[in-house]
């Protein structure tokens, strides 16, 4: 995702810039930070309807009436919605898009960060653009946007036959379909949620409702077989060959694959599965007894049990995963191979694995402070905010990216055993 080999990876902590507020700016909200920690930026009232970037010391000379969902793109590109004449575009390095629309929403970046799509609606229809350029087809409804992970191809949920209110008959009949870069399947069902992509870009899976009480999965416009009780997000093997997807079958769930079960519903759920990268290892969220979660391994789950899992992280060796537990409101843990780290926190964030697989990291935040553990123990200190970690190459070191009183901070440390 990152190309961390460039970055400066001496040992220390350094100030990037000073973000507290400027007295000639009327609010400033939305700090974010580079993936490699050099920048910091953030939106900037400088008066009314005159929005800005700032980031470090300087403002963009680029204002609009309005700005949001400031982000930085993988790839280090600062990212952010605008709007102008009442039309809304996505600025991307400091330029806008040239098309404009009624409004936009939902951004969403391939892998490398080169490639952004969005949501949008355009005179009352609705649809996709991908790095500026709208789908041609636009719709009545459409939803659950998503892109692939190189970022060519875009898909959503849309609606292709109209319908009144309170129409059931229509409604039962099938009214939504799945578009891949605007072009609607032929196939129209009652509902369709999560279109997913094949690692290569070349075939799309989404969850189906055929009727009021049956569901199943539909891969490339073509229905599997079977229908069961419900379903979750589809997933593509790594070869993109073939489908998983959770699956109730008798009041139990389980793991089916292109429609036959693979591992037997047994599960009081069973969902967010994750193959590891040569495709040897399944992984997945299961409950074994009702309110009772914990991660199985290729249908073996761990001893550990909590009354909630989630944020599944697979190692990228394929043989280890993390994931969050928590048993209050308040009291999260992160969890590794069925193993708690010591300690518990207000909130916690998705595990994050070195190149290596043999560490891991994950943002927490106690008592309205932020930190973050690297193998269970903290490292770079305490902030008002801060940002994923992220590891070297080599996996001997970890970026981590923070706001303490008001000043940006870059920490590099060495990575504890």
């Amino acid at each position: 995702m990152y190309k961390t080999e460039t970055w400066n990876w001496e040992v220390g902590q350094r100030t990037i810039a000073d973000m507290t507020p400027k007295s000639d700016h009327t609010w400033q909200e939305e700090i974010v930070m580079s993936p490699d920690g050099e920048k910091a930026s953030a939106i900037v009232c400088l008066d009314d309807a005159e929005f800005s970037i700032r980031t470090n010391d300087d403002v963009s000379e680029n204002t609009f009436e309005k700005l949001w969902e400031l982000t930085y793109a993988a790839n280090g590109d600062l990212c952010c919605y605008a709007m102008q004449d009442e039309e809304w575009t996505m600025v991307v390095a400091d330029k806008p898009w040239e098309e404009t629309y009624g409004f936009v929403w939902s951004p969403l970046f391939s892998c490398d960060g080169n490639n952004i799509a969005t949501a949008v609606q355009q005179d009352m229809e609705y649809g996709m653009s991908v790095n500026g350029s709208i789908w041609e087809n636009l719709y009545e409804n459409a939803n659950n946007f998503a892109i692939s992970p190189d970022g060519k191809k875009s898909a959503a949920v849309v609606q292709v036959t109209p319908m009144g209110q309170a129409d059931l008959k229509t409604f039962r009949n099938g009214i939504f379909s799945i578009a891949v870069d605007g072009i609607a399947w032929d196939t129209h069902l009652m509902n369709l949620w999560t279109p997913v992509f094949d690692a290569n870009a070349y075939r799309v899976a989404a969850q189906v409702r055929l009727t009021l009480y049956d569901y199943s999965i539909i891969v490339d416009n073509t229905l599997w077989d079977n229908t069961y009780q419900g379903v979750w997000n589809p997933l593509f093997t790594p070869d993109g060959k073939h489908v998983v997807a959770p699956v109730r079958q008798g009041g139990k769930w389980g793991l089916a694959k292109d429609g036959q079960l693979i591992w037997k519903a047994t599960y009081a759920n069973c969902w967010h599965q994750q193959f590891s990268p040569d495709g040897e290892n399944l992984f997945a969220i299961v409950a074994p007894e009702y309110g009772k979660f914990t991660v199985a391994v290729n249908d073996v789950p761990w001893k550990m049990r909590s009354p909630v899992i989630t944020d599944l992280a697979v190692s990228p060796d394929g043989n280890s995963a993390a994931a969050l537990a928590n048993t209050l409101n308040t009291n999260w843990q992160i969890c590794v191979n069925g193993s708690t780290w010591n300690g518990s926190y207000d909130m916690a964030w998705k595990p994050v694995f070195c190149p290596h697989s043999s560490s891991v990291a994950a943002k927490v935040r106690k008592n309205g402070k932020y930190s973050v553990l690297v193998n269970g123990k903290n490292v770079g200190g305490e902030f008002d905010m801060c940002f994923d970690p992220i590891f070297s190459d080599d996996g001997g070191k970890v970026l981590i990216r923070g706001v303490h009183e008001g000043k940006a901070l870059r920490v590099v440390a060495n990575v504890p055993n």
